[in-house]
């Protein structure tokens, strides 16, 4: 069938809303009409080729919408249901079997590869393929997606256009606290960035019921609405000139855990240095080469530094975890979000680049 897609032919180049063509689902796959798709971090990153996505290619991966068409053996799913979507993953590997499909071993390939699960693609432009993206291709009006990577929207009064996000950066940064850290009840945690990733560990550490929570940015409406979502001490980057001591000095000694989102070297090493003794740092925004000294940053003291994937969410489960707390008052991110039409992405882009807006979402219709 004919679609409408935004296109990416070469690194760093704008996206091209243009007409493609999207294969029939095969087995195990739904046809999906997209409502919205989430703008994330990491779709701006396989844009610059800091992640080497085959181009060109189809991006989105904050995927929702309403499934049109089952495929052969589909049976958690029927036409008309209303379903987000996020990462791919084997099913069939050992982590996938032992419930933690986070840790595919096929999870780069077939989220980052140009490829479905199955190692093949479904769109393509006058014969020649195109790539896929998270096992979706968001950015588009309608997308092939495997039953694994759907989630079925359990309330019908949210805004289905809002859970988009919830398949990648809420639940990387909400996931990373409530499934990876499970903070003991009256502990710190310092979180650097105030983008959707590190304002959904904001809230959960609330949810988590921290008594100190440490906000790191450098927008101040932005830490401003880090302090109404559950930050309870804000630092503004660009006006500190040690974070490390002004966390150690907030807490007496250090926070328990440190939740980096930027990927930024400088952020990396500081998210270490302020914990207290056995803290934990974990490591969610993609970045490159950090030099630190073993001893004295991290044995010398007994910390963790680890990198946590999509915040160990089994999304099947943990969306819907998200939504109950949304439903309830407890995890506001809709205040997080700006809509664009899907004809604005480029804009949209730009402003979730600039700091124009936290959570851009495209509304396809």
């Amino acid at each position: 069938m004919k679609i409408r897609a935004a296109v990416t032919y070469e690194k760093n180049a704008p996206f091209v809303i243009e007409e493609v063509d999207l294969a029939e689902p095969k087995s195990g796959e739904i046809l999906v009409k997209i409502t919205a798709s989430g703008i994330c971090h990491t779709d701006e990153v396989a844009q610059t080729q800091q992640i080497e996505v085959p181009l060109p290619a189809v991006l989105g991966h904050e995927g929702c919408g309403i499934v049109e068409k089952v495929g052969e053996g589909v049976t958690e799913f029927q036409v008309g249901d209303r379903v987000g979507f996020s990462y791919a993953y084997c099913g069939h590997c050992d982590c996938c079997r032992q419930g933690m499909p986070y840790a595919c071993d096929e999870f780069n390939p077939i989220n980052f590869g140009g490829v479905m699960p199955d190692h093949t693609t479904r769109l393509s432009k006058n014969g020649q393929p195109i790539s896929t993206f998270f096992g979706q291709s968001s950015f588009a009006t309608y997308a092939v997606v495997h039953e694994n990577n759907a989630v079925k929207v359990p309330y019908d009064d949210i805004d289905l256009a809002l859970v988009g996000p919830l398949g990648c950066g809420v639940q990387t940064g909400a996931g990373t606290v409530l499934n990876y850290l499970k903070p003991k009840f009256g502990s710190s945690i310092a979180v650097f960035g105030c983008g959707t990733v590190g304002m959904s560990a904001i809230m959960a550490a609330k949810i988590a019921n921290c008594a100190q929570i440490i906000a790191v940015g450098g927008n101040p409406s932005s830490l401003e609405l880090a302090r109404e979502l559950g930050a309870t001490h804000t630092i503004n980057r660009k006006e500190c000139r040690d974070i490390a001591g002004e966390i150690k000095q907030i807490t007496n000694g250090g926070v328990d855990y440190s939740v980096e989102t930027s990927g930024a070297e400088n952020f990396i090493l500081t998210g270490l240095r302020c914990l207290k003794f056995k803290g934990i740092e974990c490591i969610v925004g993609v970045g490159g080469e950090v030099k630190m000294q073993a001893y004295s940053d991290l044995m010398a003291e007994a910390k963790t530094m680890t990198g946590v994937i999509e915040g160990e969410g089994v999304s099947k489960i943990f969306i819907p975890q998200l939504l109950e707390y949304y439903h309830k008052g407890q995890f506001p991110f809709d205040k997080l979000v700006k809509f664009y039409r899907f004809e604005d992405i480029n804009e949209a882009i730009q402003d979730s680049h600039n700091g124009g807006c936290i959570k851009a979402i495209l509304r396809m219709d």
